[in-house]
This record gives C-alpha cells, sequence and structure tokens, in this order.
C-alpha cells in the first residue's frame, strides 16, 4: 500500500449550504452518469475553505515556504479573503511542492513524497470536495481506495468473502510499476473531462500537476507523474484506474469471462478474483496491453496467478506442493480450514516484508529518540504499537501481532539497558517493569466475519 498523502484525503462538511449544494451534485451525478458539469468552480467560496482548513492536519510537514496552519490561522480572515479573490480572477499559481523522501517498507530504497504549501494544500482540499460529489457515485463498489467510509479492513473483508463464498480457485496478484511517476498528465486531464466541463476546474487541476518539484535548490517539471503527498492526489489516482482500469474490467473483460470473476481494488493495489485459470491467465496478458496505452505497466517480478481457493490445498498436496500464498494490504493470505478442521477458510498473516519493515522502523525511531525522556518515549512507544495493533490486528493474525509486540519488548529492553549503565537492567527486571508501565497487549480487533 502507497503513502499516498501527508493530509485529510477528504473532509466532511458541517451541514451548511455548500453541503447541500454539494449533496444536489451529487445526486444529478448519481441520477445522470452521462452529464457534464460546467459550473462548479463557484463553489470555491469561504465556506468551503474554512471548512477545508478546519480539517488539515497542523502537524503536517511545510512545503517550501514553510508555513504551517499555525501561523496561516493568526491572519486567517484576511489569508482567506485574499486567497478567494486570486482564486476567482484566476491569478492563483500553486508553488513547487518540496520533495521528501521517506524508507520504501521492506526495501533500502526510498519513496519520494511531494509536500505542497500550506495555501496549496488548502485549495487542492476544496478542489477535492467538489470533485468527489461527482466522481463517488462513478467509482465502482469494489474500489476502497482513499475514499469516504472506506478501509482497507473493508476490502480485506470483501476479499475473504469472495473466496470463501464464491467459486474462486485463481488470484491474480498483481503490482503497477512506479504507478505515480508514470500517470500520463494528458490522459488524467482527458478522463476529468469525462465529467468536469468546468474549465477554471481543469485548469487548476492542471496547474497543480504542472506545478513542478524543489529538490536541492532546483525546480522540475514533467509531463508525467502526479506526486504523492498532495491532499489531492489520491484523488486523481482514483480517477485515473477507473478510466484505465476498474470500468475496462467492469464492462469489457468480465463480460468475456466464461465463469465468475472479480478484481478489488485499493489505491494501486490490487488483486482479481478467477473461477477459472484460463481467464486468469488471460487477464494477465491483457492487463498489461491495457495499461501500457496509459502509460503504465505490470512489475513482472510481482505479478503472477496464483491457484487458490477450497480446491487448492487438496491439489497442491496431490501434486507433492505446498499450496501458494499471496499479499494484499500487508498481509499474505493462505489457505486454511476452519475451527472445526473441516470446510475451507482464506486466512491472513502480516506479510514478512512488512513484518520486517515496521521493525526496522520501530528501531530507526528508538535510535533517534534516544535524547527523548523516558516517560515521553514510553507513551509515544505505546501508541505506535496500539496502531500496529488496530491496522494488524485482524482475524487469524494474533501470531503476528504477538511476534511483533515481542520485537518491540526486546528493543526497548535494548533502549533501557543503553539508557544507563550497560547491563543495568536485566529481563526479569525489565518484566517486572512492564508490570508497572505495562504497554498494550496484542489483541485481535478487526473481524473478518462480520462488518463494523
Amino acid at each position: 500500500m502507497s503513502a499516498w498523502c501527508e493530509e485529510t484525503p477528504s473532509v466532511h462538511g458541517s451541514g451548511g449550504p455548500v453541503d447541500t449544494k454539494l449533496h444536489r451534485i451529487a445526486e444529478k451525478a448519481r441520477k445522470e452518469p452521462q452529464f457534464k458539469f460546467t459550473s462548479l468552480y463557484h463553489l470555491m467560496n469561504e465556506e468551503l475553505l474554512r471548512e477545508c482548513f478546519k480539517w488539515l492536519r497542523k502537524d503536517a510537514a511545510a512545503g517550501i515556504d514553510e508555513m504551517t496552519k499555525e501561523e496561516y490561522a493568526e491572519n486567517l480572515d484576511a489569508n482567506l479573503t485574499d486567497l478567494i479573490t486570486k482564486l476567482h480572477r484566476m491569478s492563483y499559481r500553486p508553488q513547487p511542492v518540496r520533495r521528501k523522501y521517506i524508507p520504501k517498507p521492506g526495501s533500502d530504497k526510498q519513496r519520494p513524497l511531494g509536500i505542497p504549501c500550506f495555501e496549496d494544500k488548502l485549495v487542492q482540499a476544496g478542489l477535492v470536495r467538489i470533485l468527489e460529489a461527482v466522481y463517488e457515485q462513478d467509482f465502482i463498489e469494489d474500489s476502497y481506495g482513499f475514499r469516504s467510509k472506506r478501509s482497507c479492513h473493508q476490502a480485506l473483508r470483501v476479499l475473504g468473502e469472495t473466496v470463501e463464498n464464491g467459486p474462486v480457485n485463481h488470484i491474480v496478484e498483481a503490482d503497477i510499476k512506479g504507478f505515480f511517476d508514470n500517470v500520463k498528465q494528458d490522459w488524467l486531464m482527458k478522463f476529468l473531462e469525462h465529467r468536469i466541463g468546468d474549465k477554471r476546474i481543469q485548469r487548476m487541476v492542471k496547474r497543480f500537476l504542472k506545478a513542478g518539484v524543489s529538490e536541492d535548490g532546483s525546480i522540475t517539471v514533467s509531463d508525467e507523474g502526479t506526486p504523492q503527498g498532495g491532499v489531492i492526489s489520491p484523488l486523481l489516482a482514483n480517477i485515473y484506474l477507473h478510466y484505465a482500469l476498474d470500468l475496462w474490467f467492469e464492462k469489457v473483460y468480465r463480460k468475456n469471462c466464461t465463469g465468475f470473476a472479480r478484481i478489488i481494488r485499493y489505491a494501486d493495489d490490487f488483486v482479481a478474483c478467477f473461477q477459472y485459470k484460463r481467464d486468469a491467465e488471460r487477464f494477465l496478458e491483457e492487463l498489461g496491453k491495457r495499461l501500457s496505452r496509459f502509460g503504465l505497466e505490470v512489475e513482472p517480478t510481482k505479478t503472477r496467478v496464483v491457484e487458490f481457493g477450497r480446491y487448492a490445498a487438496q491439489n497442491a498436496k496431490e501434486r507433492g506442493e505446498k499450496p501458494k500464498t499471496f499479499d494484499f494490504l500487508g498481509f499474505t493470505h493462505y489457505c486454511g480450514t476452519r475451527r472445526d478442521g473441516k470446510g475451507f477458510r482464506m486466512k491472513r498473516a502480516t506479510a514478512r516484508k512488512k513484518f520486517t519493515a515496521k521493525v526496522k522502523a520501530f528501531k530507526d525511531w528508538l535510535i533517534k529518540a534516544r535524547t527523548m525522556k523516558t516517560k515521553e518515549l514510553w507513551k509515544t512507544a505505546k501508541a505506535k504499537l496500539s496502531g500496529h495493533y488496530t491496522y494488524y490486528g485482524v482475524t487469524d493474525n494474533m501470531p503476528g501481532i504477538k511476534r511483533f509486540g515481542a520485537e518491540v519488548e526486546k528493543l526497548l529492553f535494548k533502549w533501557l539497558n543503553r539508557c544507563g549503565k550497560r547491563g543495568c537492567l536485566n529481563w526479569q527486571e525489565f518484566c517486572e517493569k512492564l508490570k508497572l508501565f505495562p504497554l498494550p497487549k496484542p489483541r485481535i480487533k478487526v473481524s473478518m466475519f462480520q462488518n463494523p
């Protein structure tokens, strides 16, 4: 799963007049799927932007102007008045995003993020509110990434229900190579024009795409890619894949399948489920051709057809092999049985790559936090552990989260020994301290059997 955005990807309304107008737009978009909206930009007003300001994170990294939310708030009324004037004169020009690199889970590579200036984040948030009203009516049900009231856990739950209850025998595990770097901006604008006829909205989106990237004192502008990190990036990426992948699968490919077929997508991470092997293999072949039309390609080392389903384990056993597994959204999915030992169940465990990356990330944080007071460090460590359990604490993954908790305890034990005189604390004494200052206990927080 990609680190798409440092900010809240969408903001929620407070029930004011702008929300009423957006609701009407959403209704029209839902009832008239071919309608092109030509008058939307006027909604970029003070009410909308003030709402968006409220929902933007105050602790997010600053752009090249180093402006923070707190500083912008000092003259909020004047700043919003000036911003709205520039927007409606079309004199507003986004600044280049600041390039920042974050560790890429499971590898030594760095993932590039583009951090916009605060005012650019605010404008992007306004555009997202408007565009979401339209596109939330268009996106397919099986698209889960960065959408209101949808989550990774919902995507995992739907996948589980599909594999366990449907006639699924094969899974296509796919990975799009460098998605954000290879988005064709011309294609993105063409996709946008299917529904958005308002020229001012189009121009403002294009200005953000052309704002460029600031790195080491130089600014680079490209006709390809959309930087990860911007408030609007997840929505634009969803629009791109909606046309490049989702609609093609739903309207074209699936109709030509011999048996059952379903795609489940979270952002640029997706899997496709098939009843018949020939449909799965043909999908893999045609997927590459389809994506290449829009400047994208699959990563061959991470894209494959896997026999998976209620008969996969038995078939593998007859061949003298182990049943195959596949990864999706940080979990390795494997063939298992129900609690009574009868009947097929798809189970999940923390993917090895993700587990290693998460342990390394915690270790790296400890190294950077060595000057932090013990009380504050312990509080942060507890929050990190709780966050891990909240995501990875799903049905069947108790061993995975227990292992992670044990690794964190070992790292904290080493850290406490380094803070004092080396060897000042033995393991038994550390365990006694844990009783006084307990860490969160690993527990299953998300059921894969029912909706939350």
